[in-house]
């Protein structure tokens, strides 16, 4: 458990509000951070990471995090902030380098011009997300190699992980999302996502309450009926007719049963016999679906 002191602690809570309600999210959100970094074993005592702040209200929620497990000495690494400047128009290069300098965050600020790359290669009524995610990941890996860091750190909460699902579900063929750790393809560098259990609603609500300075992307907000969008309304829709629901569905993604679903490469159903009693364990704690009378 946390210790239980009000006081801010870093200047990146300066303005901290002195509600109760203020202090139980940041409580929350800095306990369920904590427990994922821990549950999924990203803590390498030493090592240098680069944390990855676009401006937005997730990754301002993940940088303060960070910075308070660091501050209380429960999470021993190097924390280096980095922005990548995509080069779009109207972008307020200075927002965030005034801000980390005020906070006295140490940070790196690159700029790559990936906007006339999107826009030139991507025909028009397409969506511009996919390549402009993979422009920015490939210069972050090189940002994080030349920088000596282990990992590349982002800032995709909860919601981002259950509408990726949802995503590769309908429109990939396949049940997967983001998890909170990978290796990348090379196999040099790790991925964290530490606010994997944290909902956008608390980020939204922690970044609005200590004023951060957030940055829109507009590259992205500028197109109509995007995927992600149509799914973030229908869990929206199924939020709201049933609360918690949400929650519920990301708690599958954590008790996946391989035996009871259909991938011949996770399960080995045609090396599946019969007990010598003569009862099948295919149909072991599988609930009775059929409808009584």
């Amino acid at each position: 458990m946390l210790d239980d002191d009000d006081a801010p602690i870093h200047p990146l809570f300066a303005d901290a509000p002195s509600t109760t309600a203020f202090k139980k999210l940041r409580k929350r959100i800095v306990r369920q951070t904590r427990e994922a970094i821990e549950q999924y074993g990203m803590i390498e005592r030493g090592a240098r990471w680069l944390v990855c702040l676009s401006g937005g209200k997730d990754s301002y929620t993940l940088l303060a995090v960070l910075h308070e497990l660091q501050w209380r000495g429960l999470l021993p690494v190097e924390i280096l902030a980095c922005n990548l400047d995509q080069g779009q128009p109207g972008f307020p290069a200075t927002v965030l380098p005034e801000f980390l300098e005020k906070m006295g965050v140490p940070h790196r600020i690159e700029y790559q011009d990936t906007y006339s790359v999107v826009m030139d290669k991507v025909p028009q009524g397409r969506t511009y997300c996919a390549l402009c995610s993979r422009l920015r990941r490939g210069n972050l890996y090189r940002i994080a190699r030349e920088e000596g860091c282990s990992a590349v750190v982002l800032g995709h909460h909860r919601d981002d992980i259950l509408e990726t699902f949802f995503m590769n579900l309908f429109h990939g063929g396949r049940l997967a999302t983001m998890p909170p750790k990978l290796v990348n393809e090379e196999g040099d560098l790790f991925v964290y996502r530490p606010l994997a259990f944290v909902a956008e609603e608390d980020c939204e609500k922690f970044s609005r309450d200590m004023n951060y300075p957030i940055i829109p992307c507009d590259l992205c907000g500028s197109q109509d009926g995007l995927q992600r969008q149509q799914v973030k309304q229908m869990l929206d829709g199924w939020e709201k007719n049933r609360p918690g629901r949400r929650q519920v569905m990301f708690r599958s993604l954590m008790n996946a049963r391989p035996s009871h679903l259909l991938d011949t490469g996770l399960f080995d159903f045609a090396g599946l016999s019969l007990k010598a009693g003569g009862d099948s364990n295919l149909n072991d704690n599988i609930p009775d679906l059929r409808q009584h009378d």
